[in-house]
């Protein structure tokens, strides 16, 4: 799995760069999710521009790290969230659990 992780105190953002978040790379971002998520950090940043399909294993992996953050009592924002995405974010009413943003910019501001 191609990602990027930049940290700036106590935030981060994480950046996927796969076009499909599925159970092809679902395990691997369920454990950097679980290194990543530590108390010190507060806000998790999860920048999906370029995920234009995503699949229920991939929706765990961020239910993962949204519980783990909310237990250090930090919270995920999701950023550049393609249509597809979004539409299946909203049918599973995922979009109320998580802060939807255009960009990673307005995500790291809010």
């Amino acid at each position: 799995m191609k990602f990027d992780v930049t940290k700036n105190g106590t935030s981060a953002v994480l950046t996927i760069k796969e076009r499909k978040l599925d159970v092809s790379v679902s395990p691997e971002l369920k454990g950097e999710f679980i290194l990543l998520c530590r108390p010190q950090l507060t806000t998790l940043v999860v920048d999906l521009s370029a995920v234009e399909f995503c699949d229920s294993s991939g929706l765990s992996a961020l239910l993962i790290a949204e519980r783990q953050m909310r237990q250090n009592g930090g919270e995920v924002r999701l950023a550049g969230v393609h249509k597809k995405v979004l539409s299946l974010l909203k049918i599973s009413q995922l979009d109320k659990v998580f802060p939807i943003f255009d960009t990673v910019a307005k995500a790291q501001k809010a």
